[in-house]
Protein backbone atom coordinates (compact mmCIF):
# COMPACT_ATOMS: atom_id res chain seq x y z
CA UNK A 1 0.00 0.00 0.00
CA UNK A 2 1.45 3.49 -0.66
CA UNK A 3 2.05 5.19 2.00
CA UNK A 4 2.92 9.12 1.20
CA UNK A 5 -0.23 10.76 1.92
CA UNK A 6 0.10 13.18 -0.38
CA UNK A 7 -1.02 11.07 -3.11
CA UNK A 8 -4.06 9.56 -1.44
CA UNK A 9 -7.01 10.42 -0.99
CA UNK A 10 -9.41 12.38 0.97
CA UNK A 11 -12.04 9.56 2.37
CA UNK A 12 -15.52 10.62 2.68
CA UNK A 13 -18.08 8.24 4.28
CA UNK A 14 -21.30 8.84 3.29
CA UNK A 15 -22.87 9.33 -0.08
CA UNK A 16 -25.98 11.82 1.52
CA UNK A 17 -26.10 15.47 0.84
CA UNK A 18 -23.22 16.38 3.08
CA UNK A 19 -21.28 13.49 1.29
CA UNK A 20 -21.39 14.26 -1.89
CA UNK A 21 -20.77 18.11 -0.91
CA UNK A 22 -17.97 17.38 0.26
CA UNK A 23 -16.80 15.33 -2.20
CA UNK A 24 -17.88 18.76 -4.70
CA UNK A 25 -15.54 21.00 -2.83
CA UNK A 26 -13.02 18.73 -2.74
CA UNK A 27 -13.29 18.60 -6.66
CA UNK A 28 -12.96 22.22 -6.91
CA UNK A 29 -9.94 21.99 -4.96
CA UNK A 30 -8.07 19.92 -7.00
CA UNK A 31 -8.24 17.18 -4.74
CA UNK A 32 -9.14 13.26 -5.08
CA UNK A 33 -12.10 12.20 -3.09
CA UNK A 34 -12.86 9.01 -2.37
CA UNK A 35 -16.93 8.45 -1.37
CA UNK A 36 -17.72 5.14 0.63
CA UNK A 37 -21.08 4.33 0.86
CA UNK A 38 -22.36 1.58 2.89
CA UNK A 39 -25.94 1.39 1.26
CA UNK A 40 -26.92 -0.07 -2.47
CA UNK A 41 -27.24 3.69 -3.69
CA UNK A 42 -26.50 7.52 -2.96
CA UNK A 43 -28.68 8.55 -0.34
CA UNK A 44 -29.47 5.40 1.29
CA UNK A 45 -31.00 6.85 4.42
CA UNK A 46 -33.53 9.55 3.04
CA UNK A 47 -34.75 6.66 1.14
CA UNK A 48 -36.06 5.34 4.24
CA UNK A 49 -38.21 8.41 4.93
CA UNK A 50 -38.50 9.40 1.38
CA UNK A 51 -42.37 9.96 1.67
CA UNK A 52 -41.56 12.86 4.04
CA UNK A 53 -41.64 16.50 3.24
CA UNK A 54 -38.55 18.28 4.53
CA UNK A 55 -39.79 21.85 6.07
CA UNK A 56 -36.68 23.41 4.81
CA UNK A 57 -37.12 24.70 0.98
CA UNK A 58 -35.09 23.82 -2.27
CA UNK A 59 -33.02 26.93 -1.62
CA UNK A 60 -31.88 25.49 1.82
CA UNK A 61 -31.18 22.42 0.46
CA UNK A 62 -28.28 22.27 -2.12
CA UNK A 63 -25.11 23.02 -1.77
CA UNK A 64 -23.31 25.93 -3.80
CA UNK A 65 -20.78 23.23 -5.15
CA UNK A 66 -22.66 21.10 -5.63
CA UNK A 67 -24.96 23.33 -7.86
CA UNK A 68 -21.81 25.00 -9.41
CA UNK A 69 -21.05 21.27 -11.34
CA UNK A 70 -25.00 20.86 -12.22
CA UNK A 71 -25.76 23.59 -13.63
CA UNK A 72 -23.45 23.38 -16.64
CA UNK A 73 -25.52 20.06 -17.63
CA UNK A 74 -28.19 21.87 -17.92
CA UNK A 75 -29.64 20.76 -14.51
CA UNK A 76 -32.10 23.31 -12.53
CA UNK A 77 -33.10 24.09 -8.86
CA UNK A 78 -36.57 23.09 -8.40
CA UNK A 79 -38.93 26.08 -6.94
CA UNK A 80 -36.39 27.56 -4.66
CA UNK A 81 -39.20 28.48 -2.29
CA UNK A 82 -41.06 25.29 -1.85
CA UNK A 83 -40.43 21.93 0.07
CA UNK A 84 -39.10 18.80 -1.73
CA UNK A 85 -39.94 15.61 -0.04
CA UNK A 86 -37.17 13.03 0.28
CA UNK A 87 -37.99 11.05 -2.52
CA UNK A 88 -37.95 14.43 -4.24
CA UNK A 89 -34.07 15.09 -2.58
CA UNK A 90 -32.57 11.95 -3.92
CA UNK A 91 -34.42 11.87 -7.33
CA UNK A 92 -33.67 15.84 -8.21
CA UNK A 93 -30.66 16.24 -6.72
CA UNK A 94 -28.62 13.37 -5.16
CA UNK A 95 -28.80 11.01 -8.43
CA UNK A 96 -28.47 13.74 -11.07
CA UNK A 97 -24.89 15.08 -8.52
CA UNK A 98 -23.94 11.13 -8.34
CA UNK A 99 -23.96 10.70 -12.79
CA UNK A 100 -21.56 13.55 -13.48
CA UNK A 101 -18.92 12.08 -15.09
CA UNK A 102 -16.46 13.81 -12.05
CA UNK A 103 -18.53 11.92 -9.45
CA UNK A 104 -19.45 8.81 -10.88
CA UNK A 105 -15.87 7.38 -10.54
CA UNK A 106 -15.20 8.38 -6.88
CA UNK A 107 -18.70 7.16 -5.27
CA UNK A 108 -17.98 3.14 -4.37
CA UNK A 109 -21.48 1.89 -3.40
CA UNK A 110 -21.84 -1.27 -0.73
CA UNK A 111 -18.87 -0.31 1.02
CA UNK A 112 -19.25 0.16 4.95
CA UNK A 113 -16.69 1.39 6.86
CA UNK A 114 -16.41 -0.06 10.09
CA UNK A 115 -13.21 1.35 11.71
CA UNK A 116 -10.57 3.98 11.23
CA UNK A 117 -7.62 4.29 12.72
CA UNK A 118 -3.92 5.21 11.94
CA UNK A 119 -1.33 2.80 10.14
CA UNK A 120 0.85 1.31 12.63
CA UNK A 121 -0.74 3.61 15.49
CA UNK A 122 -2.75 2.09 17.55
CA UNK A 123 -4.81 5.76 20.14
CA UNK A 124 -2.16 5.01 22.72
CA UNK A 125 0.67 5.84 20.03
CA UNK A 126 2.11 9.34 19.43
CA UNK A 127 5.40 9.47 17.68
CA UNK A 128 4.98 10.04 14.19
CA UNK A 129 1.18 10.19 14.24
CA UNK A 130 0.60 12.88 12.71
CA UNK A 131 2.79 11.84 9.88
CA UNK A 132 1.01 8.29 9.09
CA UNK A 133 -2.11 7.91 7.02
CA UNK A 134 -5.35 6.71 7.92
CA UNK A 135 -6.43 3.42 7.57
CA UNK A 136 -10.05 2.71 7.04
CA UNK A 137 -11.59 -0.78 7.28
CA UNK A 138 -14.25 -1.20 4.71
CA UNK A 139 -16.65 -4.45 4.35
CA UNK A 140 -17.50 -4.85 0.64
CA UNK A 141 -20.49 -6.24 -0.33
CA UNK A 142 -19.55 -9.94 -1.21
CA UNK A 143 -18.46 -9.82 2.67
CA UNK A 144 -14.84 -9.23 2.15
CA UNK A 145 -13.09 -6.95 4.49
CA UNK A 146 -10.23 -4.27 2.43
CA UNK A 147 -8.28 -1.89 3.89
CA UNK A 148 -7.82 1.71 2.09
CA UNK A 149 -5.33 4.61 3.16
CA UNK A 150 -6.72 7.92 3.40
CA UNK A 151 -4.44 11.55 3.77
CA UNK A 152 -8.06 12.43 5.56
CA UNK A 153 -11.39 11.63 6.53
CA UNK A 154 -14.99 13.24 6.48
CA UNK A 155 -17.23 11.20 8.29
CA UNK A 156 -20.36 12.33 6.96
CA UNK A 157 -22.44 8.94 7.46
CA UNK A 158 -25.38 10.40 9.77
CA UNK A 159 -27.03 8.96 12.37
CA UNK A 160 -29.99 7.05 10.99
CA UNK A 161 -29.27 3.59 11.77
CA UNK A 162 -28.82 3.82 15.44
CA UNK A 163 -32.09 5.42 16.58
CA UNK A 164 -32.64 6.33 20.21
CA UNK A 165 -34.78 3.22 22.09
CA UNK A 166 -37.89 3.95 24.02
CA UNK A 167 -36.72 3.77 27.57
CA UNK A 168 -36.55 7.20 29.52
CA UNK A 169 -33.29 6.84 30.80
CA UNK A 170 -31.45 6.37 27.51
CA UNK A 171 -31.76 2.47 27.31
CA UNK A 172 -33.60 0.27 26.09
CA UNK A 173 -37.38 -0.07 27.87
CA UNK A 174 -37.47 -3.32 29.52
CA UNK A 175 -39.00 -6.08 26.64
CA UNK A 176 -37.96 -3.79 23.77
CA UNK A 177 -35.39 -5.93 22.29
CA UNK A 178 -38.24 -8.58 21.58
CA UNK A 179 -40.72 -6.66 20.18
CA UNK A 180 -38.91 -5.93 17.15
CA UNK A 181 -41.71 -6.97 14.65
CA UNK A 182 -44.09 -4.83 16.80
CA UNK A 183 -41.57 -1.71 16.84
CA UNK A 184 -40.48 0.82 14.08
CA UNK A 185 -37.92 3.15 14.35
CA UNK A 186 -38.14 6.44 12.60
CA UNK A 187 -40.88 7.24 10.00
CA UNK A 188 -42.09 4.83 8.42
CA UNK A 189 -44.61 5.36 5.45
CA UNK A 190 -47.88 4.26 6.83
CA UNK A 191 -49.91 5.13 3.99
CA UNK A 192 -48.69 3.37 1.36
CA UNK A 193 -45.85 1.09 1.53
CA UNK A 194 -46.58 -0.11 4.89
CA UNK A 195 -50.34 0.88 5.34
CA UNK A 196 -51.47 -3.05 6.29
CA UNK A 197 -49.14 -2.80 9.08
CA UNK A 198 -50.91 -0.02 10.40
CA UNK A 199 -54.71 0.53 9.06
CA UNK A 200 -57.07 -0.41 11.95
CA UNK A 201 -54.42 -0.98 14.82
CA UNK A 202 -53.99 0.65 17.80
CA UNK A 203 -51.00 3.21 17.07
CA UNK A 204 -48.62 4.47 20.08
CA UNK A 205 -46.28 7.34 18.70
CA UNK A 206 -43.44 7.89 21.00
CA UNK A 207 -41.62 11.02 20.30
CA UNK A 208 -41.53 14.81 21.12
CA UNK A 209 -40.17 16.08 17.40
CA UNK A 210 -40.60 16.62 14.05
CA UNK A 211 -40.69 12.94 13.11
CA UNK A 212 -43.15 12.04 15.40
CA UNK A 213 -45.67 14.91 13.96
CA UNK A 214 -45.18 13.30 10.73
CA UNK A 215 -46.06 10.00 12.13
CA UNK A 216 -49.35 11.28 13.99
CA UNK A 217 -50.32 13.31 11.09
CA UNK A 218 -50.08 10.39 8.46
CA UNK A 219 -52.00 8.33 11.03
CA UNK A 220 -54.40 10.85 11.57
CA UNK A 221 -55.30 10.70 7.36
CA UNK A 222 -55.17 6.89 7.81
CA UNK A 223 -57.78 6.75 10.45
CA UNK A 224 -60.16 8.55 7.99
CA UNK A 225 -59.54 5.72 5.40
CA UNK A 226 -59.18 2.58 7.72
CA UNK A 227 -61.84 2.46 10.55
CA UNK A 228 -60.90 1.16 13.53
CA UNK A 229 -57.32 3.06 13.26
CA UNK A 230 -56.38 4.64 16.93
CA UNK A 231 -53.51 6.91 18.04
CA UNK A 232 -52.14 7.33 21.11
CA UNK A 233 -49.12 9.80 21.81
CA UNK A 234 -46.73 9.64 24.35
CA UNK A 235 -44.01 12.35 25.33
CA UNK A 236 -41.82 12.72 28.59
CA UNK A 237 -43.79 15.83 29.62
CA UNK A 238 -47.14 16.62 31.64
CA UNK A 239 -48.38 19.13 28.92
CA UNK A 240 -48.36 19.78 25.32
CA UNK A 241 -47.23 23.13 25.88
CA UNK A 242 -44.76 24.76 23.42
CA UNK A 243 -44.47 20.74 21.67
CA UNK A 244 -45.80 22.21 18.76
CA UNK A 245 -42.98 25.32 18.37
CA UNK A 246 -43.13 28.75 16.55
CA UNK A 247 -46.38 27.68 14.39
CA UNK A 248 -47.48 30.48 12.56
CA UNK A 249 -44.28 32.63 13.50
CA UNK A 250 -41.82 29.92 12.25
CA UNK A 251 -39.33 31.47 9.96
CA UNK A 252 -39.56 28.05 8.03
CA UNK A 253 -43.31 27.96 6.84
CA UNK A 254 -43.70 24.20 5.91
CA UNK A 255 -41.95 23.78 10.02
CA UNK A 256 -44.90 25.98 11.44
CA UNK A 257 -47.61 24.00 9.52
CA UNK A 258 -46.13 20.61 10.75
CA UNK A 259 -46.60 22.00 14.29
CA UNK A 260 -50.16 24.04 13.78
CA UNK A 261 -51.42 20.69 11.98
CA UNK A 262 -50.18 18.14 14.55
CA UNK A 263 -51.89 20.52 17.19
CA UNK A 264 -55.14 20.53 15.50
CA UNK A 265 -55.33 16.98 15.49
CA UNK A 266 -54.90 16.53 19.11
CA UNK A 267 -57.31 19.44 19.85
CA UNK A 268 -59.81 17.47 18.15
CA UNK A 269 -59.39 14.45 19.19
CA UNK A 270 -57.94 12.20 16.53
CA UNK A 271 -54.66 11.40 19.20
CA UNK A 272 -55.08 10.64 22.75
CA UNK A 273 -52.45 12.52 24.43
CA UNK A 274 -50.23 11.00 26.86
CA UNK A 275 -47.31 11.59 29.33
CA UNK A 276 -45.05 9.40 30.74
CA UNK A 277 -41.45 8.43 31.25
CA UNK A 278 -41.37 4.97 29.47
CA UNK A 279 -39.87 2.03 31.60
CA UNK A 280 -41.16 -1.40 30.13
CA UNK A 281 -43.05 -3.01 27.07
CA UNK A 282 -44.88 -6.25 27.61
CA UNK A 283 -46.62 -8.17 25.00
CA UNK A 284 -49.84 -9.58 26.71
CA UNK A 285 -52.75 -11.98 24.95
CA UNK A 286 -54.92 -8.56 24.05
CA UNK A 287 -51.42 -6.53 23.16
CA UNK A 288 -48.28 -4.60 24.12
CA UNK A 289 -48.43 -2.86 27.34
CA UNK A 290 -46.05 0.02 27.86
CA UNK A 291 -45.34 0.76 31.95
CA UNK A 292 -43.91 3.51 32.97
CA UNK A 293 -41.31 4.51 35.59
CA UNK A 294 -44.32 5.20 37.96
CA UNK A 295 -46.25 1.93 37.23
CA UNK A 296 -48.65 3.43 35.31
CA UNK A 297 -49.93 1.57 32.61
CA UNK A 298 -50.98 2.41 28.44
CA UNK A 299 -52.09 0.12 26.14
CA UNK A 300 -52.65 -2.25 25.03
CA UNK A 301 -51.34 -1.58 21.26
CA UNK A 302 -50.65 -3.40 18.32
CA UNK A 303 -47.76 -1.25 16.69
CA UNK A 304 -45.41 1.16 18.43
CA UNK A 305 -43.51 4.04 16.43
CA UNK A 306 -40.92 5.10 18.08
CA UNK A 307 -39.41 8.93 17.07
CA UNK A 308 -37.02 9.53 19.94
CA UNK A 309 -34.31 10.52 17.37
CA UNK A 310 -31.23 8.91 16.83
CA UNK A 311 -27.34 9.34 18.06
CA UNK A 312 -23.99 8.88 16.44
CA UNK A 313 -22.28 5.45 16.22
CA UNK A 314 -18.61 6.06 17.78
CA UNK A 315 -17.51 2.55 17.84
CA UNK A 316 -15.40 2.78 14.15
CA UNK A 317 -13.52 5.74 15.48
CA UNK A 318 -12.67 4.20 18.95
CA UNK A 319 -8.87 4.41 17.96
CA UNK A 320 -8.39 7.74 16.83
CA UNK A 321 -7.98 10.59 19.49
CA UNK A 322 -11.20 12.61 20.00
CA UNK A 323 -12.49 15.19 21.78
CA UNK A 324 -16.10 14.67 22.49
CA UNK A 325 -18.85 16.40 24.73
CA UNK A 326 -20.03 13.49 27.24
CA UNK A 327 -23.29 14.93 27.01
CA UNK A 328 -24.11 15.72 23.37
CA UNK A 329 -21.50 13.46 21.87
CA UNK A 330 -20.76 16.21 19.68
CA UNK A 331 -17.07 17.85 18.86
CA UNK A 332 -16.62 19.65 22.69
CA UNK A 333 -16.24 23.00 21.01
CA UNK A 334 -19.10 22.51 18.92
CA UNK A 335 -21.84 21.17 21.28
CA UNK A 336 -22.06 24.34 23.59
CA UNK A 337 -23.35 26.18 19.90
CA UNK A 338 -26.04 23.24 19.19
CA UNK A 339 -27.52 22.10 22.66
CA UNK A 340 -30.87 21.32 22.03
CA UNK A 341 -31.29 22.59 25.79
CA UNK A 342 -30.37 26.11 24.78
CA UNK A 343 -30.95 26.16 20.66
CA UNK A 344 -33.40 25.63 18.18
CA UNK A 345 -32.08 24.90 14.20
CA UNK A 346 -32.20 28.23 13.77
CA UNK A 347 -30.31 30.32 17.06
CA UNK A 348 -27.02 27.58 15.82
CA UNK A 349 -24.03 30.14 14.99
CA UNK A 350 -22.10 29.42 11.99
CA UNK A 351 -19.25 27.14 12.91
CA UNK A 352 -16.62 25.15 10.74
CA UNK A 353 -13.70 23.17 10.85
CA UNK A 354 -12.53 25.26 13.78
CA UNK A 355 -15.01 24.35 15.89
CA UNK A 356 -15.30 20.59 14.42
CA UNK A 357 -11.47 19.72 14.92
CA UNK A 358 -9.83 17.12 17.26
CA UNK A 359 -6.77 16.11 18.44
CA UNK A 360 -6.40 13.74 15.62
CA UNK A 361 -5.59 16.22 12.97
CA UNK A 362 -7.09 15.83 9.38
CA UNK A 363 -10.46 13.94 10.66
CA UNK A 364 -13.72 15.57 10.82
CA UNK A 365 -17.01 14.50 11.43
CA UNK A 366 -19.69 16.93 9.41
CA UNK A 367 -23.36 16.92 8.79
CA UNK A 368 -26.30 14.95 11.36
CA UNK A 369 -23.50 13.10 12.63
CA UNK A 370 -21.07 16.16 13.99
CA UNK A 371 -24.53 17.18 15.96
CA UNK A 372 -24.06 14.35 17.89
CA UNK A 373 -27.54 13.84 20.39
CA UNK A 374 -28.58 17.24 19.23
CA UNK A 375 -31.67 16.78 16.70
CA UNK A 376 -31.19 20.69 15.76
CA UNK A 377 -29.20 20.14 12.38
CA UNK A 378 -30.14 21.43 8.81
CA UNK A 379 -28.35 21.03 5.50
CA UNK A 380 -27.33 24.11 5.17
CA UNK A 381 -25.29 24.02 8.17
CA UNK A 382 -23.31 20.55 7.02
CA UNK A 383 -22.67 22.56 3.89
CA UNK A 384 -21.01 25.33 5.89
CA UNK A 385 -19.33 22.78 7.45
CA UNK A 386 -17.83 20.79 4.45
CA UNK A 387 -16.87 24.60 2.51
CA UNK A 388 -14.80 25.25 6.03
CA UNK A 389 -13.35 21.81 6.83
CA UNK A 390 -11.93 21.10 3.29
CA UNK A 391 -10.42 24.67 3.31
CA UNK A 392 -8.74 23.43 6.29
CA UNK A 393 -7.88 20.35 4.62
CA UNK A 394 -5.89 22.38 1.86
CA UNK A 395 -4.66 24.50 4.06
CA UNK A 396 -6.71 27.76 2.73
CA UNK A 397 -6.76 29.13 6.51
CA UNK A 398 -8.59 32.55 5.31
CA UNK A 399 -11.32 30.45 3.84
CA UNK A 400 -11.79 28.05 6.75
CA UNK A 401 -11.95 30.70 9.36
CA UNK A 402 -14.41 33.10 7.10
CA UNK A 403 -18.61 32.51 7.68
CA UNK A 404 -20.77 32.20 4.45
CA UNK A 405 -23.81 30.96 5.87
CA UNK A 406 -26.91 32.64 7.04
CA UNK A 407 -29.87 30.60 8.69
CA UNK A 408 -33.74 31.46 8.65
Amino acid sequence: MNTSRSTLPVAVIGAGPVGLAAAAHLLARGESPLVLEAGDAVGASIRQWSHVRFFSPWKYTVDAASVAVLEPTGWTMPDPESAPTGRDIVERYLEPLAALPQIAPIVRLRARVTAITRRAHDKMKTAGREEAPFVLRVECADGRQELLLARAVIDASGTWGLPNPLGADGLPALGESVLGHQIAYGIPDVLEAQRSRYAGKRVLVVGSGHSAFNALLELADLAHQADGTQITWVVRRKQAGQLFGGEEHDALPERGRLGSRTRQVVERGQVRFASMLIAEVRREAEGVLVIGDDGDTLGPFDQIICATGFRPELSLTRELRLELDPAVEAPIRLAPLIDPNIHSCGTVPPHGAEQLKHPESDFYTVGMKSYGRAPTFLLLTGYEQVRSVVAAIVGDWDADRSVELVLP
